[in-house]
């Protein structure tokens, strides 16, 4: 049998006494580790500070007259502050690392009955980190307490299999947070669980950026939500779920928007607006098609996520906002660097931990799951139950993973359609009839849609039209429709802007319509020639 060698904290309190026989009348833990007959201390490390020295060698001679056997080696650190772990931990490690262990001669026991939380925490931590290379030993008194009574002792093995509870329980909470994340769908496109089981612990346990990426109606603004109530859930945040779409952020406006804007600080500001960033204090700011933003909001937003502290428009003075961001985008951040369209170091910031949502094409197993998952949404939305018959449900699912659907507008294309099935369904039950029709929709949905891509693509390019948006795309098809039936830039301005030209003082229909076309980098000559 390998000798035992246990290594304790003297216990300045629990193994104080009076120097007398009374000492042996109290249950002292160090004493005690040397009295049990079923545990044979070999050797006894004992680490006290100088000022306890006198009791560690009482302590220590008493130990040896219980148990003459045992050899006490005495270690001497001293804490300026016993209560900092920062300095405990980096002594008890330089301890760690001036002992000779050899685990294959010895084994070693690491008591954490004494000393301090903080110094049984450190403790505990350089045993799991197996800088200490041992298992650990807790004791306890007899009930009720007396000297001559060692009390009990128990082996702590952070291996052993009496612990698979505790990393079962663990498994199977981790395991409901994936879920969900998922909204209770039991997703089967293995690509995707696994994201989103790295999604769960990355939400569980960073603080960082994420960012979502991934087409139009593959589900990022779903999913940064109940990432937000996930850590609503686990108490990691108390602040609001604030969600804004940057394409939606223009000019001026934006500043005032996103770092809200001092009372006067320009014409219209009337009152102090808190902007959406001080909204999310202690929450979590989604920030929609970040790739959609300025570079000077991109410049605020890096330094508000590193600093967390910003500038209003208008104000000499900084606010604080302590919120976690999540990012979305649709676009291909890294080439938007390239031409000059986003910050790298925000790119650098928001790649820590990056995930590609897949879109509905590339997991068609999933689309069953969530079929039934929009009937429930149909159903708590409008109160009303909807089900397929069997030969319709098979029809619809058929179509659906075959490659004739698109699948275009992705998550969104989905839940459309059934809303559409459910409403043409009203004894409740969606036949084949319906489901006949509703699949002739969308073929003509996707062919149209398909036209439009082959429209667009010969007037932008491929590269170009892969960073606009599919709502984008459809109103910019039609604008260019306008175009090229009018004939100047001012008839189709005004054609375009009909509605809101009456509500205007005075209107540049033509300015209006060079700058949107501006923004796909697109001019009138090239449009009408």
């Amino acid at each position: 049998m390998k000798p035992t060698t246990v290594i304790s904290f003297l216990g300045s309190t629990l193994d104080a006494s009076q120097f007398g026989p009374s000492r042996w009348g109290k249950w002292r833990p160090s004493v005690a580790l040397a009295m049990h007959e079923d545990l044979r201390v070999d050797r006894l490390l004992m680490i006290h500070g100088s000022a306890h020295q006198r009791l560690a060698e009482y302590v220590s001679d008493d130990i040896v007259s219980v148990s003459p056997e045992t050899n006490v080696e005495r270690h001497v650190i001293d804490f300026i502050d016993p209560w900092d772990f920062e300095e405990v931990y980096g002594k008890l490690l330089d301890f760690a690392a001036s002992q000779t262990f050899d685990p294959d001669s010895e084994d070693f026991l690491i008591h954490i009955t004494t000393g301090t939380h903080v110094a049984q925490i450190c403790l505990f931590l350089l045993t799991e980190a197996h800088y200490l290379p041992g298992r650990l030993l807790q004791t306890q008194p007899a009930k009720p307490v007396n000297g001559s009574d060692p009390g009990s002792w128990s082996i702590i093995d952070l291996d052993l299999s009496r612990y698979d509870s505790i990393a079962t329980r663990f498994a199977a909470e981790s395991a409901e947070s994936t879920s969900f994340l998922k909204s209770g769908i039991d997703t089967r496109n293995a690509a995707f669980n696994a994201m989103i089981d790295e999604i769960e612990q990355v939400a569980s346990r960073t603080r960082a950026p994420i960012l979502l990426m991934g087409p139009t109606g593959a589900g990022k603004s779903q999913l940064a939500k109940r990432i937000f109530d996930l850590k609503k859930l686990k108490r990691q945040v108390t602040g609001p779920f604030v969600e804004v779409n940057c394409a939606t952020l223009r000019g001026d406006s934006a500043m005032s928007a996103l770092f809200g804007h001092k009372k006067g600080a320009f014409t219209g500001a009337a009152a102090d607006r808190p902007g959406l960033l001080r909204t999310a204090d202690n929450g979590i700011l989604f920030l929609d098609e970040i790739g959609e933003l300025g570079l000077d909001e991109q410049a605020m937003i890096l330094r508000a996520i590193e600093e967390k502290r910003f500038l209003p428009v208008g104000a000499d003075r900084e606010v604080d906002s302590d919120f976690l961001l999540i990012a979305g985008t649709n676009s291909d951040l890294a080439k938007c660097v390239r031409d000059g369209r986003f910050r790298e170091d925000l790119y650098a910031r928001l790649n820590l931990w990056t995930f590609r949502l897949p879109g509905l094409a590339d997991r068609r197993e999933d689309l069953a799951p969530n079929l039934d998952y929009e009937l429930d949404r149909y159903a708590e939305r409008e109160g009303e139950r909807v089900t397929f018959n069997k030969e319709a449900r098979d029809r619809y699912l058929e179509f659906g993973m075959s490659a004739s659907a698109g699948w275009l507008g992705n998550f969104r294309d989905l839940a459309a359609s059934v809303t559409r099935m459910a409403t043409f369904s009203p004894k409740g039950r969606i036949d084949g009839d319906v489901v006949t029709a509703e699949i002739d929709r969308l073929k003509r949905l996707w062919s149209s849609m398909d036209e439009t891509e082959d429209y667009l693509e010969d007037v932008l390019g491929a590269e170009v039209l892969q960073s606009v948006d599919p709502f984008d795309r459809v109103q910019l098809a039609y604008v260019l429709d306008v175009c090229r039936t009018s004939r100047s830039l001012s008839e189709a301005g005004r054609t375009l802007f009909a509605a809101s030209r009456t509500k205007r003082a005075s209107t540049n229909d033509a300015d209006r319509l060079r700058k949107y076309l501006m923004r796909f980098g697109l001019e009138w000559e090239q449009i009408a020639s």
